[in-house]
């Protein structure tokens, strides 16, 4: 790492893909480094329109004026000679979307750069910010890492936590750590022109996997714990979001209160409750629904959606 003192600014090639890696371009367009390319993925169809969208790095980076290249693979010759013909200091990399091969990660000349939403070695892979909320961890953070063929096991160089709050969804957190992230990244260039960083060895043994979450992964399972179930509910909001089915009407849940009382009724049953309110009995307490949207329509509160949808005591939910 020594050799990095005398190389400030840095020339960057910048790869990131969605919003999360954001707040970090934008850090580095208001810092002295000079970004030479931003690299992100093609632009894919989204929506019901299945209209071409492109990626939110490539719209914030055409707005700032860089070149952007939207390679299909990196592993192809012709983006590995573009990337060496450049000749960068450091490849800075933020849940870019690919694999990056070695002898990428070693074209530039001092080192390629990884954030991640996790405090390393915890919640290695896709979905850490989700798994944190679904596991219920009191504190999470943002890792800066060396890069290496590995999934998130490269030496790390910088780390900073952050409490999770009690009623924290993994959109607000993702909001939050992005941010954190990008003043991380701020400071470990800092730090690494400046000579004072020396990488940590990841222990493999204290490490753990978050995978990625599908559309199906979102139902709920009432037999959990009540407190389990609203933390769950937090941690796949907005994705892929939780729900349930009442009779053959899917509901989506956007949000829940654990209440710590008995019940013999089975999980899922809807319970006698307070006028305007929907209580479902848990594996153990019950969970009182406060916001909700049905098949068609958007998310409302329980008082307004059950104006129009009553659910009435006994209800299984499944």
């Amino acid at each position: 790492m020594s050799n990095i003192e005398a190389s400030r600014p840095f020339r960057i090639v910048f790869m990131g893909t969605p919003d999360f890696s954001v707040p970090t371009l934008e850090a580095l367009h208001q810092s002295e480094h000079e970004v030479l390319l931003v690299v992100t993925q093609p632009d894919r169809r989204k929506g019901r329109g299945r209209k071409l969208a492109a990626p939110p790095v490539k719209t914030t980076a055409m707005e700032m004026g860089y070149d952007v290249l939207q390679p299909e693979s990196v592993k192809s010759d012709e983006f590995k000679a573009t990337i060496a013909d450049l000749s960068p200091d450091l490849l800075v990399v933020i849940a870019f979307g690919q694999v990056i091969p070695k002898a990428v990660l070693e074209t530039p000349t001092k080192c390629a750069i990884n954030l991640h939403a996790s405090l390393l070695p915890k919640y290695r892979g896709p979905a850490p910010i989700q798994w944190a909320i679904i596991n219920r961890e009191k504190e999470t953070g943002v890792t800066t890492m060396l890069m290496d063929e590995g999934l998130d096991t490269g030496d790390m160089l910088l780390s900073k936590k952050i409490d999770i709050d009690s009623r924290e969804t993994s959109g607000s957190l993702h909001d939050c750590l992005a941010q954190v992230g990008g003043d991380l990244v701020l400071e470990t260039l800092d730090k690494l022109a400046g000579g004072s960083l020396s990488p940590i060895p990841q222990e493999d043994g204290q490490s753990s996997y978050a995978p990625l979450l599908k559309k199906q992964d979102g139902r709920i399972d009432w037999s959990r714990p009540g407190q389990e179930i609203e933390s769950f509910i937090r941690g796949v909001n907005p994705w892929p979001g939780a729900f349930t089915f009442c009779d053959d009407r899917r509901l989506k849940i956007y949000s829940a209160q654990y209440l710590d009382m008995e019940t013999e009724a089975e999980p899922g049953t809807v319970l006698v409750g307070f006028p305007c309110e929907l209580r479902v009995a848990t594996g153990q307490g019950v969970l009182v629904l406060e916001e909700i949207q049905g098949a068609s329509g958007k998310c409302l509160l329980i008082k307004d959606f059950l104006c129009g949808c009553h659910i009435a005591p006994g209800t299984k939910l499944g």
